[in-house]
């Protein structure tokens, strides 16, 4: 082998190192263009949130939807029903022609999850146990992607949200520095952007501010404020004609009469089929568009709407219209959330963690350095060569995916630096024991990295799994450092086996013509 001999392994190890420096760069140099890691929660700052579910009103939105398909097809249908009401967790209502109960409960028996008690003509509906608490765990699932989706579309980088024990919610928001964004932020997530369209009680409207609650009851009623005004209110429908589980689309547009902010909606095909069908049925009646119990608008019905579209109008700002479109598109909350706990952590602090952070990085790195050249000679250059392109490859790969650091992250780096360097010392001393057994120079670098393999290897594979696990089953935090020790076990696997025997094959030929073991492996032979 020739002096300066260029092998494959030094080539790809090269190459890696073009690609980090490439992409590891805008996250080094923080520059306006390229992709770069994104920093958590307490390394620039941010809003800590712990919430609650209140699961309960999951299962009365529930028992609203059903008492509204079932209100839909008895009249589409020409089922005749009387008193259909519901309360809490239950449907009552009594049918009128008993001929027509077949038909009623094919159609109930093709609703999962309801108890049905029927006597004479009476049904008494309510969801079984099982259905209750598949309710309550899809209303939790649902509200961490929801909240999410919401948060995604309000354009913070790396939001997160996770679901923490059985009915509570996790979220990070990094990068919220003032008051105005915290509030706007906290707005967003907890709006239960719950759209409703509901006919209006005509007959009884003159009574919504005299009726009491047990009357409006027996009617059937609920009352909703204006959502300009408090001292106006709407007497209507309690079961609402349609609501925002069909609705696939909410955009901001500009009024064409005041050039005000309102937000128009699609429907689903179901939603226009049913919007359609009940305003062909109730022309010169009112329909009030109702947004998380306030009545936004109650326009007279001149004639049937097709097409599956409307628009909510009600004085908002452009922000506020902006803010509800995008709770609107993500999907209404089935269930409110509560605030439990909230932190608000400055940027001071987390410029002070990530000084610290840095501090500890340097000085671990610094150590490490010094000691590999002083006990291993050149081969331990190669060592910290090799350990400076791992910190920039990993820098390049997290940047590429767009990840998120954290201190746990940045423990993670650490250690990874510690456990690249373990793989080269492992090497360095497996090479050391064939020098010490009378072997050539050349024979104890190749057999040295083959004898050390399968240690680095088993080693690498076993904290990979760990790592694995960590991911699989942490949150927030533990990800991070997750993420972190695995990429940066991979990348070793490149830079501290490969890209080391690289540089050994490249200098073989001097090193054989020294002759100095002292020198090239901090091991003077005899």
């Amino acid at each position: 082998m020739r002096s300066g001999k260029v092998t494959y392994r030094l080539v790809v190890l090269l190459l890696a190192v073009l690609f980090g420096v490439f992409f590891s760069a805008p996250s080094f140099l923080q520059t306006q263009n390229g992709s770069k890691i994104n920093l958590g929660l307490d390394l620039q700052g941010g809003l800590y949130m712990l919430l609650g579910v209140e699961t309960e009103v999951a299962i009365e939105s529930k028992i609203k939807s059903i008492a509204a398909s079932i209100n839909y097809y008895t009249k589409k249908e020409d089922i005749l029903i009387d008193k259909l009401k519901f309360k809490q967790d239950v449907i009552e209502f009594n049918l009128i022609d008993p001929d027509e109960s077949v038909k009623l409960e094919k159609m109930l028996s093709e609703i999962q999850g309801l108890v049905i008690d029927k006597r004479d003509l009476s049904y008494h509906i309510t969801l079984s146990d099982e259905e209750k608490q598949s309710t309550i765990q899809y209303a939790i699932d649902q509200a961490v992607e929801t909240i999410r989706n919401r948060l995604d579309q309000f354009g913070l980088a790396e939001p997160t949200v996770a679901k923490q024990g059985e009915d509570k919610i996790l979220v990070e928001l990094p990068g919220i520095k003032t008051q105005e964004d915290e509030q706007r932020a906290r707005e967003l997530i907890a709006k239960a952007a719950h759209l409703q369209l509901m006919a209006v009680d005509d007959k009884r409207q003159d009574q919504a501010h005299t009726m009491s609650d047990v009357q409006v009851q027996a009617y059937g009623n609920i009352i909703y404020s204006d959502v300009k005004n408090e001292e106006i209110k709407y007497m209507l429908k309690a079961i609402p004609v349609l609501d925002g589980s069909m609705l696939t689309d909410a955009r901001v547009a500009f009024s064409q009469q005041n050039n005000q902010p309102i937000i128009n909606f699609s429907l689903n095909s179901e939603g226009a089929r049913i919007f359609g069908d009940f305003t062909g049925a109730n022309v010169g009646k009112r329909l009030a568009i109702v947004l998380d119990g306030k009545v936004y608008s109650a326009p007279v019905i001149n004639e049937r709407i097709g097409g599956g579209s409307g628009q909510i109008s009600g004085g908002f700002s452009v922000q506020e219209a902006h803010d509800v479109a995008i709770a609107l598109r993500s999907g209404a909350l089935l269930a409110p959330v509560k605030m439990l706990e909230k932190r608000s952590i400055g940027p001071s602090l987390g410029a002070e963690s990530i000084e610290k952070s840095m501090n500890a990085l340097a000085f671990a790195a610094a150590m490490i350095v010094v000691f590999m050249l002083l006990y291993y000679g050149i081969s331990g250059v190669f060592a910290n060569v090799a350990l400076i392109a791992n910190v920039i490859i990993l820098v390049a790969i997290m940047a590429l995916f767009g990840a998120t650091l954290t201190l746990p992250g940045m423990a993670g780096i650490v250690l990874t630096i510690g456990m690249a360097v373990d793989a080269n010392v492992v090497i360095n001393e497996r090479i050391r024991e064939l020098l010490r057994d009378g072997a050539s120079l050349r024979q104890s670098v190749q057999k040295g990295y083959e004898n050390a393999m399968s240690a680095i290897v088993d080693a690498n594979i076993t904290t990979l799994i760990t790592v694995i696990a960590l991911y699989a089953y942490g949150t927030g935090p533990v990800k991070g450092f997750a993420v972190t020790m695995s990429i940066g076990i991979l990348v070793s696997m490149l830079t501290a086996i490969l890209g080391t025997h690289g540089f050994f094959d490249y200098f073989m030929e001097k090193i054989e013509r020294s002759g100095k073991t002292g020198f090239w492996f901090g091991y003077k032979r005899d």
